[in-house]
């Protein structure tokens, strides 16, 4: 029961890191925050990205639900398109420049609250390109979303309707836990080199975030291709 939790804790924890490994537009006002305010405030910017990738999380994860019946029976090419797509998004954020997004911007005075409250709402305006992201990752990933079709007895029908219900938060905290953790991560590092950091580090990190997306989505397609 135990290693069955970690088993779908860790599918989740996989998702949350791998769609949040990014140096998108959100990542890049974080790292200002940071290098400007200081640890605390690009950390709660962190979360409140965080928080709405897993809201967002929350509805891709209802439609891959959804569709897990046509996912299961056209498994291979979905993998196949999902995989591609990663790779795709890998090399997109590999040659991407955020150096002149780091000049553009400029952190200015604000509470901590609000440092959290205008990433959680600047990450949910753009849902239209992070759901389907996210959705890539939880196909690639083959995440289990329900639990198996045995439960045929009345009686049984309830602690099924349990089961699936403690899957589904299992794996949203487990995506939570995930995007939380690259924010902590990527913000104490940067804090740590923070009188150093230059703009153009954050180009070493794109390559690297790019380098890691493009590696999953190879990763997928090697094993979709072998199996």
């Amino acid at each position: 029961m135990i290693v069955e939790i970690l088993k779908i804790l860790f599918g989740g924890f996989c998702v949350g890191l791998a769609s949040s490994v990014t140096v998108g537009p959100v990542a890049v006002l974080c790292i200002q925050r940071t290098l400007s305010k200081g640890h605390l405030s690009g950390l709660l910017s962190g979360l409140g990205i965080a928080c709405a990738d897993t809201i967002m999380a929350v509805l891709a994860f209802s439609v891959y639900a959804l569709l897990k019946s046509y996912i299961d029976e056209y498994n291979t090419i979905i993998q196949l398109v999902g995989g591609a797509f990663v790779v795709i998004v890998g090399i997109f954020i590999f040659l991407k420049n955020p150096v002149p997004q780091i000049r553009k911007n400029r952190a200015g005075e604000s509470a901590l609250w609000q440092d959290f409250a205008s990433m959680f709402g600047f990450t949910l305006a753009n849902f239209i390109v992070v759901i389907p992201y996210i959705l890539a990752f939880f196909t690639m990933f083959n995440i289990d979303l329900v639990l198996d079709k045995q439960f045929v007895a009345e009686e049984a029908v309830a602690a099924s309707q349990i089961g699936v219900w403690m899957n589904n938060i299992l794996v949203l905290g487990g995506f939570l836990l995930g995007a939380t953790l690259w924010w902590l991560a990527l913000t104490s590092v940067i804090n740590l080199f923070r009188k150093g950091f230059r703009p153009r580090h954050m180009l070493t990190i794109n390559r690297i975030a790019g380098v890691v997306i493009c590696a999953l989505g190879l990763i997928t397609l090697i094993s979709v291709l072998i199996n």
